[in-house]
């Protein structure tokens, strides 16, 4: 049975990382509920699904986006 180190890390057992298509480098998901821990291997391009309705405004530069974010953060901040 795995043990939590100090640094809070578990080593997951082979067979389940086998079983579960958890492999070296992979990232990770967790989330609790009922008190239970549940380790979801985070599925590459995932996000597109939800984010495929959205368009990018092709007369924005990315530096702009970017700068924008920074602009609007700096002013909400409490």
């Amino acid at each position: 049975m795995p043990k939590v180190s100090a640094k809070r890390q578990i080593t997951l057992p082979a067979g389940q990382c086998r079983t579960a298509g958890i492999e070296p480098g992979d990232e990770c998901q967790s989330f609790v509920a009922d008190g239970r821990i549940t380790i979801v291997r985070q599925q590459p391009g995932s996000a597109w699904g939800c984010l495929a309705h959205l368009r990018a405004a092709e007369t924005v530069s990315d530096d702009q986006s970017r700068q924008d974010a920074i602009e609007r953060k700096q002013v909400h901040r409490p």
